[in-house]
């Protein structure tokens, strides 16, 4: 990932997708089956470790090299499922975005021009050898978006209070369900208000989604987002439940009832964002 954003990764929440080893060609399949057999698999912190070291050259290294043969791995109903970690991609994505985020002057001073032009120049190469590639991960920084919470239930919920690690919350769901509950929404936003960054990123992640074999599990981990909320604020956090209670009541015509979801929602995530520009 670019230099600047590894700085930031501590801070970052995480959409993940886990495929079973069935949606990978082979060698592909047989290589994680065999990663998955050795029961050592890395970590969120592991990935965020190797991420840092990044920063250690100078000129840093915007990019990995080498594109990363780690993954997330776990189980769902028997099935083992794999979330690949494609570090160098989701590095030139990351790359891209980091113009609109900071100002030009701190970025040429982090990455220098020449670094990052050279990076863009690898990333067309490879793009023209892999038309088709994805992310497996998505990565959000300071905040969560509002519509990948869309994607989950409040019951689907799983938050592990604060002990020798730090705490953890997440939602898992089948894809299945992910799907319906975009469709659902979008549905409902087409027809009770204007296009808007909301219907807009829906329609982005449903496409993503779209992009994942139909029995994967879909994950959204607050990450390092969990140090920035106190703890009595993030055992009471229910961000997926006021989603889903806004688009109910858009459904049903209760404007008001919206409003007072999407209120609490964005009053809670500005508090967390405002936490980026404190001393």
């Amino acid at each position: 990932m670019p230099a600047l954003s590894s700085v930031l990764v501590p801070y970052a929440a995480y959409l993940r997708v886990y495929e079973p080893l069935a949606a990978f060609p082979e060698p592909e399949r047989s290589h994680w089956a065999r990663y998955a057999r050795r029961g050592t698999t890395p970590t969120a912190q592991d990935e965020l470790r190797r991420s840092l070291a990044d920063l250690l050259p100078t000129p840093p290294v915007p990019v990995p090299v080498h594109e990363s043969g780690d993954a997330f791995v776990t189980e769902v109903d028997g099935v083992v499922c794999v979330c690949p970690w494609r570090t160098r991609l989701r590095g030139w994505l990351a790359l891209e975005e980091l113009a609109e985020q900071i100002p030009a002057v701190l970025l040429d001073a982090v990455l220098p021009p020449v670094v990052r032009g050279q990076a863009a120049a690898d990333y067309d190469q490879w793009r023209e050898r892999n038309p088709d590639a994805r992310p497996w991960i998505r990565t959000s920084v300071w905040q969560i978006p509002v519509r990948w919470f869309a994607l989950f239930s409040d019951e689907e919920r799983e938050y592990g209070p604060a002990g020798p690690a730090a705490p953890v919350l997440r939602y898992r769901t089948p894809m299945v369900q992910a799907r319906r509950r975009v469709a659902r929404a979008l549905k409902t936003l087409r027809e009770t208000t204007d296009e808007g960054q909301l219907t807009e990123g829906l329609v982005d992640v449903g496409r993503w989604l779209e992009e994942f074999h139909p029995r994967s599990l879909v994950e959204l981990d607050y990450g390092g987002l969990v140090h920035a909320l106190p703890g009595p604020q993030l055992a009471e956090d229910r961000s997926a439940a006021d989603v889903a209670e806004g688009i109910a009541a858009l459904r049903a015509g209760d404007g008001a009832g919206a409003g007072e979801a999407y209120a609490r929602l964005v009053e809670r995530w500005r508090a967390v964002r405002d936490l980026q520009f404190a001393n």
